[in-house]
C-alpha cells in the first residue's frame, strides 16, 4: 500500500513538474536601439519563459511596414533544486524602409501577448558630430527609361574600420534581369573629414516589364570587433553584428510606342557586320561561307532578333544553327548573334545579293534607326574547264551532286588508247590518275553535301531555332503545326519567331520582317498579336487568349491556301538583274 501511494505521489510530481515546464509564464519584446537610422537594422528579440512551440512566432505582421530579415530561434533549460525552468528567445533582424513612426505590433505567444513598441526612423546624419563607420549608398544612371533598356546601378559600402566578415546582397526589383558587371573596385575617399575604404559594385538591371517601380537597396551583413577590449580573451575576439541597407531607388518604365512595328530592340548602338573569302570572285560549284554577326549594346541575347536571310536562287544554301552570347564590357552588357551560311553558286554572271536590315530603337535619340549590310554585287565565274572525259566544269553543278548522296560519278570513256595522240599534249590526255581525282572530287563533294544536309536537319528540328533562309527544309504545313503548339507555351518571344517562319514559308516571295497586316488573308492575325504583345510588354495586365490566335491563324492560312489556288500574287521583283 506504501508503495502505491509513494508511485502515485512521485507520478503527481512529475505531471505537476510537466505542466508548470509546459506554461508559458510571461512573453517580452525589446529592439537594440530606438531611434533608428533609415539605412540601420534593428533586432527584434521576443522572450517566452516557460516551454512554447519554436513555431509560435510569426513575423508576417511585421512586413507592412520592414523587410524581415531571418529568425534566428535558441532554446534553453535550467534545472536548480528541482525547479525547472525554460526560456525561448526569437530573435529577427527588421530594415526600415522609409522615414517616420512606425509601430511593432504585439505578438501572441502560447496565450500571452508582448506589448506594442513604436519605433521611430529618423533621416540619415552625416556630420562630425555623429561619425558613422559603416554606410552604402546607391545610384542609378536612369530614373526614366524604356522597356527591355539597360540601367547602370552602382553600390558603394564605405568601410571606416576593418571587418572580420562581411557579405553584400544583390539589389532587388520585380520584373527585371539583374548582373553584376565585372569586379568590385576598392579604393578610399575621404568624407567629412573621415578616411574610408570604398568597395563599389555595378550592376546592370534590364526591366522586363513597363510601370513604376521600386529597386530595393542592397543589404550589407557584416562582424567586426567588438569596441569593449575587456570582452577579448586568448587567441579570439568577441564580434558583433553590423547590419546596413543601400537606400530605395524609384524608377519608371516606359512601354514600347505605338508606332514600333519591328522586333523590339532599343540600344544606344545597333551593327551588322559580316565576314567574306578574300576577294569577290567566285566560282560555280565551289562553297563560300558567309558569317553576319548582330551586336547590340545593353541588351541581352534573348533580346536580340532572327537575322533575316534572303538570297537570289542562283545559291544553294546550307546554313549553320546560329550562336547567341552576352559578355561584359565597360559597365554595359553587349550581346553578339552569329549566323553562319554555307552558299554554293550554280550559276556563272554577276549576282546581286539584297542588302541585311534590321531595325532597331535608339534611346539615346528616342527613334527608329536600321543596322544595315548594304547589297552587295559577286561575280561568278564559270568552273574551271575539263580534261577530256571529265564533265565540264563551266556548266551548273549539278544538283544531284549535293542532293543526292547515292548519285554516280560519270561514265567512263569507251577507250584509254593514247597511243596516236602527241606525246606533247599531255593536258588533253586523260589518265588513270585524272579518274582518280575526278572520282575523289564527286566523293568530296558527295561527302560535303551530307554534312551540311545533316546540320540543315539539326538547325530546323528544334523550335528555338527559327532561321528564315532563301531555301527552308521545313514545309508551310510543317511550320503551321509548330507555331500552334509554340503559341501553347505562351512565350511571346518564340511565338513572334514562329509566326515569322510561317509567314515567309505562306508568301515566300514577300521582302524583309513580314507584318499579319501586310496581306488581306492574314490581317485576321494582326489583333490577337497585338493583344499577345500588349500582355507581354504594355502596361496594363491585358488577358492574352491564346485559343483566338489559334482560330485566327487557321481562318488566315485557309483564306491564303484558297487566294493561292485561285492566282498567283503580283509582287516586285525580289531580286533586281544586273
Amino acid at each position: 500500500m506504501r508503495a502505491l501511494i509513494f508511485t502515485s505521489t512521485l507520478f503527481l510530481m512529475v505531471f505537476h513538474s510537466v505542466v508548470a515546464m509546459a506554461e508559458v509564464e510571461e512573453v517580452q519584446a525589446t529592439i537594440d536601439k530606438n531611434p533608428v537610422m533609415v539605412d540601420e537594422a534593428i533586432r527584434l528579440t521576443i522572450t517566452a519563459n516557460g516551454s512554447a512551440n519554436r513555431d509560435a512566432f510569426d513575423s508576417s505582421a511585421l512586413l507592412k511596414d520592414f523587410v524581415v530579415g531571418r529568425t534566428s530561434v535558441n532554446s534553453q533549460t535550467s534545472i536548480v533544486n528541482f525547479d525547472t525552468k525554460r526560456t525561448t528567445t526569437w530573435v529577427t533582424t527588421l530594415f526600415p524602409r522609409k522615414e517616420g513612426s512606425y509601430t511593432i505590433p504585439s505578438f501572441t505567444i502560447e496565450g500571452k501577448q508582448t506589448q506594442p513598441i513604436t519605433v521611430k526612423v529618423i533621416p540619415v546624419q552625416q556630420s562630425d558630430k555623429v561619425a558613422r563607420d559603416y554606410f552604402v549608398t546607391t545610384d542609378i544612371d536612369l530614373q526614366e527609361a524604356y522597356l527591355n533598356q539597360q540601367l547602370l546601378y552602382t553600390v558603394k559600402l564605405h568601410l571606416a574600420s576593418n571587418i572580420e566578415r562581411g557579405s553584400l546582397q544583390s539589389p532587388e526589383m520585380p520584373n527585371a534581369d539583374i548582373r553584376q558587371l565585372g569586379d568590385d573596385a576598392q579604393y578610399t575617399d575621404i568624407i567629412n573629414g573621415r578616411r574610408y575604404q570604398i568597395i563599389e559594385r555595378k550592376f546592370a538591371i534590364v526591366p522586363q516589364a513597363s510601370g513604376e517601380f521600386t529597386i530595393r537597396g542592397p543589404i550589407f551583413t557584416g562582424e567586426v570587433a567588438a569596441p569593449n577590449t575587456n570582452q577579448r580573451f586568448g587567441f579570439f575576439n568577441r564580434t558583433q553584428q553590423v547590419n546596413r541597407v543601400g537606400p530605395d531607388i524609384t524608377i519608371q518604365v516606359n512601354p514600347i510606342p505605338k508606332n514600333i512595328d519591328y522586333p523590339w530592340l532599343p540600344s544606344e548602338m545597333v551593327r551588322l557586320d559580316e565576314e567574306w573569302p578574300q576577294g569577290e570572285t567566285f566560282t560555280v560549284g565551289e562553297p563560300i561561307t558567309r558569317v553576319v554577326t548582330l551586336t547590340a549594346i545593353g541588351v541581352v541575347e534573348e533580346q536580340l532578333p532572327d537575322i533575316p536571310e534572303f538570297y537570289p536562287p542562283n545559291f544553294k544554301l546550307y546554313p549553320d544553327q546560329s550562336s547567341t552570347t552576352t559578355v561584359e564590357k565597360d559597365n554595359a552588357l553587349i550581346a553578339q548573334r552569329m549566323s553562319s551560311l554555307a552558299l554554293i553558286p550554280t550559276q556563272a554572271g554577276n549576282i546581286v545579293l539584297p542588302e541585311v536590315t534590321i531595325p532597331w530603337f535608339n534611346t539615346v535619340t528616342e527613334k527608329t534607326e536600321y543596322a544595315t549590310l548594304p547589297a552587295r554585287t559577286v561575280s561568278v565565274s564559270p568552273a574551271a574547264p575539263s580534261v577530256a572525259g571529265q564533265p565540264s566544269q563551266s556548266a551548273p553543278l549539278p544538283s544531284s551532286a549535293l542532293d543526292n548522296p547515292t548519285s554516280q560519278a560519270p561514265e567512263k570513256p569507251d577507250s584509254f588508247d593514247t597511243d596516236n595522240k602527241p606525246a606533247s599534249d599531255i593536258s588533253s590526255t586523260p589518265s588513270y590518275l585524272t579518274w582518280l581525282f575526278a572520282v575523289l572530287w564527286v566523293l568530296t563533294a558527295m561527302g560535303w553535301a551530307i554534312t551540311y544536309r545533316k546540320r540543315r536537319s539539326l538547325s530546323t528540328s528544334s523550335s528555338a531555332s527559327l532561321v528564315s533562309t532563301g531555301k527552308n527544309s521545313l514545309s508551310e504545313a510543317d511550320a503551321f503545326k509548330q507555331l500552334k503548339q509554340t503559341i501553347r507555351t505562351k512565350n511571346s518571344q518564340d511565338i513572334s519567331a514562329a509566326l515569322q517562319q510561317w509567314l515567309k514559308l505562306l508568301y515566300p516571295d514577300a521582302k524583309g520582317i513580314i507584318s499579319p497586316s501586310q496581306f488581306t488573308e492574314t490581317q485576321g492575325i494582326q489583333q490577337p498579336y497585338n493583344d499577345l504583345l500588349s500582355a507581354r510588354f504594355g502596361k496594363s495586365s491585358t488577358q492574352w487568349d491564346d485559343k483566338a490566335f489559334v482560330q485566327a491563324i487557321e481562318v488566315a492560312r485557309k483564306k491564303a491556301k484558297e487566294s493561292q489556288r485561285a492566282g498567283p500574287q503580283s509582287l516586285a521583283p525580289l531580286y533586281p538583274s544586273v
